[in-house]
């Protein structure tokens, strides 16, 4: 009986309780399975973008074995300056016509040439816009467009009256003509989307008064910027 008073009167209160775990995991500097699914993710990204790359690189390689594209030529054969006065009230009265071949030396290209708009310029500055015909180019082909500029207008610069002198008394004007295209090239039955190149020609054109003129122009080849 004592025993039993004695083992009641201890501070015994039963087996000890362990501690509790942390019930959530540590997170790596992987971040998880999230982080392996982003980076899963975006690598299967960039294997798809450069198996696209290669893909449309050789593509072009190939078409370019078949088609062996070369380069269009624009040439202005002719130009008959009838006017060309530039006074004191900064007026320029111009009266231009011009020829202007274009031609496609390509076997296997066909030209569709959707928007035509050519500017004539003076010492920097233009003096009047045309708009010419679309039209198609077959392969192998010349075409020939006749733009005309005639009017007048306002123009502006310090210089401009001395150049201006200066070529009247050489009785030749520099004049440059630009061409704004939108173009789309054909092979077979493929049509590729539009490029906007840019057509640069400069002139070198006598003035001619009674179909006499100081000197006789010279065909120029222009040049051109497919890139602009």
């Amino acid at each position: 009986m004592s025993e039993k008073q004695a083992h009641l009167n201890g501070a015994y209160y039963g087996p000890s309780i362990p501690p509790k775990r942390d019930s959530y995991q540590s997170v790596g500097r992987s971040g998880g399975p999230l982080g392996c699914c982003c980076s899963c993710i975006f690598g299967l990204v960039f294997k798809l973008i450069m198996t696209a790359v290669v893909f449309m690189g050789l593509a072009f390689f190939v078409f370019w074995l078949i088609v062996k594209p070369n380069r269009v030529k624009f040439h202005v054969t002719e130009a008959t300056l009838t006017q060309f006065d530039f006074g004191s009230n900064s007026t320029l009265y111009y009266n231009l016509s011009l020829n202007l071949t274009i031609r496609n030396p390509n076997k296997k290209l066909g030209i569709y040439y959707d928007s035509i708009e050519a500017g004539a310029n003076y010492e920097g500055q233009r003096f009047s816009t045309k708009t010419l015909t679309p039209f198609y180019q077959g392969h192998k082909t010349t075409n020939v467009l006749n733009p005309v500029f005639s009017g007048q207008q306002l123009l502006v610069g310090s210089n401009l009256q001395s150049e201006y002198d200066q070529q009247t008394t050489a009785g030749v004007y520099n004049i440059q003509m630009k061409l704004y295209l939108r173009i789309r090239f054909k092979f077979g039955r493929i049509k590729t989307g539009k490029f906007k190149p840019r057509v640069k020609c400069d002139l070198d054109v006598p003035l001619s008064k009674n179909g006499n003129s100081a000197t006789t122009f010279q065909t120029t080849r222009c040049k051109i910027d497919y890139f602009n």
